[in-house]
């Protein structure tokens, strides 16, 4: 098994991809620290050229190859981060790259990653699947294989995060950070334990995907499902990472999809930042337990900014419904002429916009003489949409709201 890397190995890894990854910002929120009631600093690695903190440990990892190594070429296994951080700097040195990933990957993803050079295989339908698949292949073909997350160079050059993250904050009292593999957790939590032994070190995982958790305390959970938080979705994490997470982390906790979906949107609004959902995994954190971080210094990583456009939009779109500024309204309304004339005419005077009108004549209980028209419409508050149905009702409709939960 090898060795966990120390600090100086962290140190060596800052000094050998210096000038190759940008030192990226790390920033107080102020309107997320009002929100929280804590002091709260963001990590943007969302701004690396591939828009994800992988390239850190990617590159250290290269770097080490042998001649004969790099001859032969490599591969990896990714969700996508990986697979970009290994294409880009393998095509910066030379170096033949082969990415497995699963056949869910965003198309954004993959994408980006043939246009690095690599050549892309689709295999699988999680992550474990690709992993598999990639390591047949390297023993079939003589590839080198560059693990995603448990690997001593990956974790170390992970953990040129947590170096710069005191640097920049040498105040905070907690690090929150997202958890899938654990190699970011692992380079992270060895670097602050060691530059300041007394620091609160928490991981996240999404509550679909407690593998770190179920691996660090024992317990069975189901792993599994369909969440937005794709880069973090591993269902067993590395042996190593497991080791050094157990010893090293404070406690893990689980996020569920809705605070992913709307830390994604609130970093949108607030930030002006995109982050895809395993990036914002930590904001998820604070968001679903602010009592637990009140009144502290608290950093999290935007480790990833790679999130499809058109599931970008579903997100901020349904934080809307959340919100209470978009509804879809279900009106039963006699099928007579002038019903629809009336609706539109009660959610004009609310101050609302109509979106969408939908008739529903045929699949409805109501009698055949009536109707269920659909009406989405979007308004400044909750208030102009509550303002919609009371008018509604005032005027003899029977009026339903749609919910996501």
């Amino acid at each position: 098994m090898p060795q966990p890397p120390t600090l100086d190995d962290i140190r060596v890894a800052a000094k050998r991809i210096d000038g190759a990854v940008i030192r990226t910002p790390m920033l107080v929120s102020r309107t997320l620290s009002e929100i929280i009631g804590a002091e709260v600093w963001l990590k943007f690695e969302n701004l690396q050229f591939t828009a994800a903190y992988k390239e850190r440990g990617a590159l250290n990892k290269l770097l080490q190859l042998t001649p004969d190594e790099r001859a032969r070429g490599v591969i990896a296994a990714s969700a996508g981060n990986h697979a970009q951080a290994v294409a880009y700097h393998g095509k910066r040195l030379g170096i033949p790259v082969t990415i497995v990933m699963p056949e869910a990957t965003p198309t954004i993803k993959v994408t980006q990653t043939e246009g690095h050079g690599a050549t892309v295989l689709l295999y699988g339908t999680m992550f474990d699947d690709a992993y598999a698949r990639a390591r047949e292949l390297e023993a079939e073909c003589g590839y080198v294989f560059v693990h995603p997350f448990d690997d001593p160079a990956i974790i170390a050059g992970a953990g040129t995060l947590g170096i710069e993250m005191l640097a920049d904050a040498p105040d905070l009292d907690t690090i929150v950070v997202p958890i899938g593999g654990g190699g970011l957790m692992s380079g992270i939590s060895t670097a602050a334990r060691a530059l300041k032994p007394g620091i609160e070190l928490i991981g996240v995982e999404a509550e679909l995907y407690p593998g770190m958790k179920c691996a660090i305390d024992g317990a069975a959970r189901p792993v599994g499902g369909d969440t937005l938080a794709e880069g973090i979705a591993v269902k067993k994490p590395g042996e190593l990472t497991s080791r050094i997470l157990k010893d090293l982390l404070d406690d893990i906790v689980l996020v569920a999809e809705r605070d992913i979906e709307r830390s994604v949107a609130m970093l949108v609004g607030i930030e002006k930042t995109v982050v895809e959902g395993a990036g914002a995994a930590g904001l998820a954190a604070m968001i679903a337990d602010p009592n637990r971080y009140a009144g502290k210094r608290v950093a999290t990583v935007l480790c990833g900014g790679n999130i499809d456009t058109h599931l970008l939009a579903n997100v901020l779109v349904r934080d809307l419904v959340r919100q209470g500024r978009i509804a879809r309204l279900r009106v039963a309304v006699q099928d007579q002429p002038g019903a629809l004339a009336l609706i539109t005419q009660k959610v004009f005077e609310a101050g609302a916009n109509i979106i969408e009108v939908n008739h529903s004549r045929i699949f409805t209980a109501l009698p055949a003489k009536d109707t269920i028209i659909e009406v989405e419409c979007e308004a400044r508050d909750p208030a102009a949409i509550d303002d919609v149905v009371r008018r509604l009702e005032e005027a003899g409709f029977r009026v339903e709201r749609a919910s996501l939960d």
